[in-house]
Order: C-alpha cells, then sequence, then structure tokens
C-alpha cells in the first residue's frame, strides 16, 4: 500500500488531517481516497471504484469547485461535529446524480445511527435578514470564522441533484447544530433538486436567508424539524414530503413539520428582509406514537404562501397545534397564506389553529395531498 499526496487539494496540516490517495498496487481491490482539509483548487470525485471516506472536515474554498460523479457514495467517518462537508462563499459543489445512479453521503459505521456526522452545508452570497445598518453577513452556526450572505441574489454555489444524505445531524449543544443539509445564503442560481434526507440527529433541512429554490425533497426520521426556514429566506419550495415513521424518537422538545422565522432565532424582529417564502406542495406524515408540537408553526416576523398541503397522522400520533402562527418573540405577518387539507382520521384536529395575526387560513378535511410520491421512486423508498 502506498500513499500519495492529492495535489488537487492543499491541506492545512495544522488545522486538518493530511489529504491522501491510499492506492493499493499489491492488490485486484479499489483504491481509498480520504478526504479533509482546504479544498483550494478544482477536485473531481469519479466513479471509477474508489473508495471516498470522509475522515475530517472539508471546505470547499472561494474559487474551487468540488465534482461528483454521478453514482458515487461517500462514506463519512463516525465522528460527529468534526466531520462535515462546507461549501464556503464563492466555492461550488457539483452533486449531478440521476434516477439510476443517485449521488449518496453516509456514514462508514458498521451500524449507522444518526448523528454519525455533520452533513452538508453550503455557504452563498445572497442576502440575509439585517438590521438596515448591517451588512448582509453572517457567521455559520458551526463555525463562526466562516461567513455567509450578501446582495446576490442569483448567486450560484452548483448543483445537487439526485442526492441523497443520511445518518447526518450531529448536535453540539441546544443552540448549535448540524443538519441534513444546511443552505446559508444561497443564491437562486444554485440547483437544488431531487435530494433524500433520512435518519437525521437535528433538523432534515434548513434555509438560513437566501433565495434559491427547491423541488422534490423527501426526509425520513428527522429527530427535529422536516423543514426549516430562517434569517430572511425569500425561496420557492416545490413538493416537499416529510415521513416520521413509528417508533421513531424526537431529541428536542419541539420538533415540527415545518418551522419558520422572519429572523433569526426571533432575535432581531426590526430586521429588514424578513423570511417571505412559497411552499407549493408540501404533505406531512406522522407515524410515531407521540405528540409533536406543530405540523406548520411559521412566527418571528415570517411571511408564508403555502398552498397544497397536507397532513397525516397515524394511531397514537398528534400535534399539538395544526397551523400555529403565534410565538412570544413575534408573529407570523398577517399577510401569511396557508392552504392545507387535514386527514382528520386517527384524531388529528384540523380546527387546532393559533392565528394571533389575523392571517388567511384555508383548512379543510381530505385524505390526499397534491405531492406524487411517484416523484421519489429513484429514492428506493417504500410509502
Amino acid at each position: 500500500m502506498k500513499k500519495i499526496l492529492l495535489t488537487a487539494l492543499a491541506c492545512s496540516t495544522l488545522l486538518f488531517n493530511s489529504c491522501t490517495t491510499e492506492d493499493d498496487s499489491t492488490t485486484s481491490g479499489p483504491s481509498t481516497e480520504n478526504l479533509s482539509g482546504n479544498l483550494t483548487t478544482n477536485l473531481r470525485l469519479q466513479n471509477d471504484g474508489t473508495e471516498y471516506v470522509l475522515n475530517g472536515t472539508l471546505l470547499v474554498k472561494d474559487g474551487a469547485t468540488l465534482t461528483i460523479d454521478a453514482g458515487v457514495t461517500i462514506k463519512a467517518l463516525a465522528g460527529g461535529t468534526d466531520v462535515y462537508i462546507l461549501v464556503e462563499k464563492g466555492g461550488k459543489i457539483i452533486a449531478d446524480g440521476t434516477p439510476s445512479n443517485p449521488i449518496r453521503f453516509t456514514s462508514n459505521a458498521s451500524n449507522p445511527a444518526p448523528g454519525d456526522w455533520g452533513g452538508l452545508i453550503i455557504n452563498g452570497k445572497a442576502p440575509i435578514s439585517r438590521q438596515a445598518s448591517s451588512a448582509s453577513n453572517a457567521a455559520t452556526e458551526v463555525n463562526n470564522n466562516i461567513f455567509f450572505g450578501g446582495d446576490i441574489s442569483n448567486d450560484n454555489s452548483g448543483i445537487l441533484d439526485h442526492v441523497i444524505l443520511e445518518y447526518t445531524g450531529a448536535r453540539i449543544d441546544d443552540e448549535t447544530e448540524h443538519n441534513g443539509l444546511t443552505l446559508n445564503g444561497v443564491g437562486s442560481g444554485t440547483t437544488i433538486s431531487n435530494i433524500f434526507i433520512k435518519n437525521g440527529d437535528d433538523d432534515a433541512i434548513e434555509f438560513f436567508g437566501g433565495t434559491v429554490n427547491a423541488s422534490n425533497i423527501l426526509v425520513v426520521n428527522p429527530k427535529d424539524d422536516m423543514f426549516d426556514f430562517s434569517q430572511g429566506y425569500t425561496g420557492t419550495c416545490s413538493n416537499l414530503y416529510g415521513i416520521r415513521e413509528a417508533g421513531y424518537t424526537a431529541v428536542t422538545s419541539d420538533p415540527r413539520g415545518i418551522e419558520a422565522d422572519g429572523n433569526l432565532d426571533g432575535n432581531s424582529p426590526t430586521d429588514i428582509n424578513q423570511s417571505n417564502f412559497t411552499i407549493n406542495g408540501i404533505t406531512i406524515i406522522h407515524k410515531g406514537g407521540i405528540e409533536l408540537t406543530d405540523a406548520m408553526k411559521i412566527r418571528r416576523g415570517a411571511t408564508a404562501t403555502i398552498t397544497g398541503a397536507y397532513v397525516e397522522v397515524g394511531t397514537s400520533s398528534s400535534f399539538a397545534d395544526f397551523i400555529d402562527l403565534n410565538d412570544s418573540r413575534g408573529n407570523a405577518t398577517a399577510a401569511t397564506n396557508i392552504t392545507a387539507v387535514g386527514n382528520a382520521a386517527n384524531g388529528l384536529n384540523i380546527n387546532d389553529n393559533v392565528n394571533g395575526p389575523s392571517a388567511t387560513l384555508t383548512v379543510s378535511n381530505g385524505t390526499s395531498g397534491s405531492v406524487a410520491t411517484s416523484l421519489f421512486t429513484w429514492t428506493g423508498y417504500s410509502f
């Protein structure tokens, strides 16, 4: 076994493990490429039998592009908060899978579990909520030395298409955590489509500001929120589908289907450019056998336009509220408009709504939603 320097990576030996390719010239087995450190020039991960192992923090720096071929699997060392990929402002990730050859990010543990690794974070240069006199700039939650945000609405951070993220979401504390996919100030020039996020230890997907649009997103068994919007997000999401299976437990006190804040955690209610987003089609299925906080929670200065929402619960499963627009740190805006269908079977109370801002809620009883499960056939998930 010989080790050679992976020339496409310029690694910081002071902060990260060295980046190497292990080339086994004496056996017929595949080579192993360990990924971590600072990526400062372009790198392509080819679907050629190489075993790719994320063994630390990989930072895709400004000007660099990480390209991942269709069919590639990246196995992350089960190391929790120190193992994740972060694409910095000006960096790009091109993970363009196909239905028959998706790209998979997973744990390398023999018995993988939620929270094995820290997931994928993308930072962009799109606007975020802020004080009128402040720059559109904020620190990344898991690394305060790396920033996101700006004034380029159509900023392009790359492509994620037909991508699977699993066993992610390492938690640091109650205020700081990794999600499955974190989108920080990501611009509308970025493609986010056909994503499957399962068995995560915190939120499945969270938007911190930005203008990026996302479509065809399936999340299964997040231990906190399914879909989280915050800090001035203004994009459009289409065809969202969230499932909590029977017996799956929560790790927070307030797991939800949707959680949306206008500013960051309600800490700056006088911010400009607060969240004003659209969801065209969302299904929330809760069969976890416990009470979750809300099916949909819009709060803290956020404005949501949601159509085609459908909510269903299983036996012994419930939500404390169907739709809740109130919060001690600020309600949703009166411009919020939600059209939702709830399946009243198994005790779901579709009239249990909290609407302090007198927003427009159109709620009815029904047994099916607008998001077709056929959109997610490529994932192999059995609905």
